[in-house]
């Protein structure tokens, strides 16, 4: 499509050129001039439709940036990190069976905790004191269940750790979660972290991409909701000055980005 925008707008312009001056700009190499032409166009269309390294958009004359980038959520040095966990918050990881090593909240454990669950364990004990619960059948892990949504903060004022309860582990330690779910879960982060994060840069994942299993979305549709729902709530007041959203590398290479693009630009 910009190959025939940018192909339109030279024959255009050489044919007014013709049409005031009564002669043409490159007499007698018309084969060469369309050739020319042709290639410059073609070479804008690819150039235009290349695949964008990041997806940024600015809100409220540049107050606040959003930006969707490949890279490690943990190498966000400049910013709090958002966690996500389930609604026991479960730290273990010895076997998998509760908690993948693998997954966001291992990494957190590993590379923050350095693998230390006794002070992890306090620390979220520590946050979530006068939090209300209930009690789960599990078998396996924690047995004190939190509402959906709420939210555990560690860490300190200058790098915050917002942990996330936005899906339900079950008896069967199957977690589930849902767009409902999900958006509750985002709303009170975006308080929390206006709150407490002094407007300091926020990078997250995709929460409910893998093992939360928010089936009814893929991973293109949360990181919309998760959009949508973040200029939603900036409509309000200032968050943070930076919301950054952070995908593995491979994951972000299948991400149809100019669609993407053109989503965030319609917020």
């Amino acid at each position: 499509m910009h190959s025939f925008a940018a192909f339109g707008v030279a024959a255009l312009l050489l044919q007014s050129y013709q049409a005031i001056w009564d002669r043409a700009l490159f007499a007698g190499h018309a084969v060469v001039v369309a050739v020319v032409v042709a290639a410059g166009s073609l070479a804008y269309g690819v150039w235009h439709a290349r695949p964008a390294g990041s997806v940024t958009r600015d809100l409220d004359r540049g107050r606040c940036r959003i930006e969707v980038v490949p890279g490690d959520l943990f190498e966000q040095a400049d910013a709090h990190l958002v966690i996500g966990f389930t609604d026991v918050f479960d730290t273990d990881v010895a076997d998998g069976r509760i908690v993948e090593e693998s997954s966001v909240q291992g990494q957190f454990l590993r590379r923050v905790y350095l693998g230390d669950v006794a002070a992890l364990d306090a620390d979220l004990d520590k946050a979530l004191t006068g939090e209300p619960f209930t009690t789960t059948g599990k078998a396996l892990g924690k047995t004190r269940r939190y509402p959906v949504g709420t939210i555990a903060t560690l860490g300190e004022p200058g790098r915050l750790f917002f942990c996330a309860g936005y899906s339900e582990m079950g008896p069967n330690l199957v977690a589930r979660s849902s767009a409902d779910m999900l958006w509750l879960s985002l709303s009170r982060l975006w308080s929390e972290v206006h709150d407490r994060g002094q407007r300091r840069p926020l990078a997250m994942p995709i929460v409910g991409a893998t093992l939360a299993r928010v089936d009814a979305l893929d991973r293109e549709a949360l990181l919309r909701l998760i959009l949508l729902s973040f200029v939603a709530a900036s409509r309000e007041r200032l968050l943070t000055t930076r919301l950054r959203i952070v995908v593995r590398p491979a994951e972000f290479g299948r991400l149809n980005r100019a669609e993407l693009q053109a989503f965030l630009n319609s917020l």
